[in-house]
């Protein structure tokens, strides 16, 4: 499953086979497996503000996480049922984790910042039978109960405070007394581990299934956009929820299984300077800094001279990049941040390696070995290099998903014959790169033109006035569509009609004159996923509302 370090890309493409082992669990892999090779090997570290910074051995986490594991069957848990995770970055989660996995349960993580209308949705969704979670958690849980019928256990990680939560038990409390010896349960690579839900980007979550080959599935495209990870003192963090597929499959769960050690940090709503604090004390080698993140990490002034840094790599994903910050990071971090590509069904599935030559701002990159992805038509054939298309994978993939929980309507749509449809427009050159420039949903057309929010926003984040930028069309009787942009000012900018039109002239000239913002509305937030994704849909529905009022 590693590819070859000591090849071209093409070599490493064309020559990749999967290995995949019949008898597979993530939870036993990430754990057990190396409890028995290296057991005072560090697997995980934690960041703490006050400087006391904590580590976990492969030994420990195998033996808290089989204990766990036998806590959760001594509550009625069994293989298949659904355990629930509302829990931050540390120790408790990934313990938590890997016990599913090891007695054949099926792990649904959910993010801290989920308000009790998106919890309730989730849990009653997957029809949890326990959530492990925080005396705050548990309070959200609380204020829902009577809307979860199938929820029986509420298991509480730290202190208690004034939880009144029914049926609550401690984390250490569960573990107490149980055996630290490995669970003889098998399980298989097509045996369900785990249930992500989508961002929600557009239209109601769902809940997308996932094999224990899910994880083997991650290494390569891991690999390239670490450069060959595993290196000696790699060390990998990042910023995003581990509930969030980009989190959990391209940092935590990966880290583990190749033996680098993963850092977690307290949750808290991203600190630029607390990131690159984090980076520089922890001696972060590796991360994955989502694009909005990087783009406020632009803000600090000067950072190589006042952080002692030793990244090796930078890979983001989960929304458009943009060449401006990847000049950026060239120029004030002396570093080519690898892109990648995939989504909550199919992760992980283009990158770029600037150690392999796979490097070009405002592209994506090329498949990552052992992935069939294409540039297809509405009709399901591949599409002409310079065509625009959707972005599709070909299955059967170890990171595709086995279907949408209870939704066998939406799984089928989600495929035209053997191509799973992600839904997100882009086009491949020449040479292979694949450039995304906007999901199906958020192309605007324009006068005839079909124009893709990321190059509008990567080009207005150039402009010095603005911090953070979406782009959506609002409906036109001439145009059919305009582009509107809504622009949160950076520091020391105040919003004005002259700072508007400066901001629209900087389009026009610098990319198309049928691409500018002929509306720009300056905000003070925008609306993000709880991955940090912009929610486009929201402030389109505005744009609407907008038009419909002749506003």
């Amino acid at each position: 499953m590693l590819i070859a370090r000591d090849k071209t890309y093409e070599a490493q493409y064309s020559g990749f086979d999967w290995d995949l082992p019949d008898d597979f669990n993530i939870g036993r892999a990430v754990s057990d497996d190396w409890a028995a090779r290296e057991p005072e090997r560090i697997c995980l570290q934690h960041f703490s503000h006050d400087g006391q910074h904590l580590s976990l051995s492969y030994g420990e986490f195998a033996r808290q996480s089989n204990q766990f594991a036998r806590g959760l069957i001594s509550l009625g848990v069994e293989p298949g049922d659904r355990v629930a995770l509302l829990l931050p970055q540390g120790f408790a989660t990934v313990i938590a984790h890997a016990a599913i996995y090891k007695l054949g349960a099926i792990a649904v993580p959910l993010a801290l910042l989920f308000g009790i209308e998106a919890l309730a949705f989730r849990v009653q969704s997957s029809g949890a039978k326990a959530i492990v979670t925080t005396a705050a958690g548990s309070k959200k849980i609380e204020a829902i109960r009577e809307e979860l019928p199938e929820l029986q256990h509420v298991i509480l990680v730290g202190e208690a405070g004034d939880d009144s939560t029914k049926n609550t038990v401690g984390f250490e409390e569960l573990i107490d007394g149980q055996s630290k010896a490995p669970l003889d349960i098998k399980s298989g690579l097509e045996d369900p581990a785990m249930m992500i839900f989508t961002s929600g980007t557009t239209g109601p979550p769902k809940g997308a299934l996932h094999a224990h080959r899910v994880l083997i599935g991650h290494i390569p495209g891991l690999q390239m956009h670490h450069e060959m990870m595993p290196l000696e003192g790699d060390r990998l963090w990042t910023p995003a929820d581990w509930a969030w597929a980009g989190g959990l499959l391209n940092v935590l769960l990966p880290g583990l299984l190749l033996g680098v050690p993963v850092v977690s940090s307290p949750a808290q709503k991203f600190d630029p300077e607390l990131a690159f604090r984090i980076m520089a004390e922890m001696e972060i080698r590796n991360v994955f800094i989502p694009p909005t993140a990087l783009r406020m990490m632009r803000r600090v002034e000067n950072p190589r001279e006042r952080y002692a840094l030793s990244l090796r790599t930078i890979g983001s994903g989960g929304e458009s990049l943009g060449k401006d910050t990847f000049d950026w990071a060239k120029k004030h971090l002396g570093m080519t941040i690898n892109e990648f590509y995939g989504q909550t069904e199919c992760n992980l599935v283009l990158s770029s390696c600037a150690l392999n030559g796979i490097s070009r701002g405002g592209a994506i990159g090329k498949p990552v070995p052992g992935h069939d992805v294409a540039i297809i038509d509405e009709n399901g054939m591949v599409a002409p290099n310079g065509v625009a298309g959707q972005i599709a994978v070909k299955r059967p993939d170890p990171v595709m998903f086995l279907g949408y929980w209870q939704n066998e309507e939406a799984t089928k749509a989600k495929f035209i014959g053997n191509w799973l449809l992600t839904g997100d427009q882009g086009v491949a050159d020449d040479e292979g790169y694949i450039t995304f420039f906007g999901r199906d949903d958020d192309v605007i057309t324009s006068a005839g033109y079909r124009i893709g929010p990321g190059e509008i926003e990567d080009c207005l984040l150039g402009h010095p006035a603005v911090s953070l930028v979406a782009a959506v069309g609002k409906p036109d009787p001439v145009r059919t569509e305009i582009v509107k942009a809504f622009v949160v000012p950076a520091d020391g900018y105040e919003p004005s009609v002259e700072l508007a039109e400066e901001i629209r002239l900087w389009v026009k000239t610098r990319l198309s004159a049928h691409e500018y913002p002929r509306e720009i509305d300056f905000v003070d937030s925008l609306p993000l996923t709880t991955t940090g994704k912009v929610i486009r849909g929201q402030l389109r529905e505005r744009a609407i509302k907008e038009a419909e009022s002749g506003f």
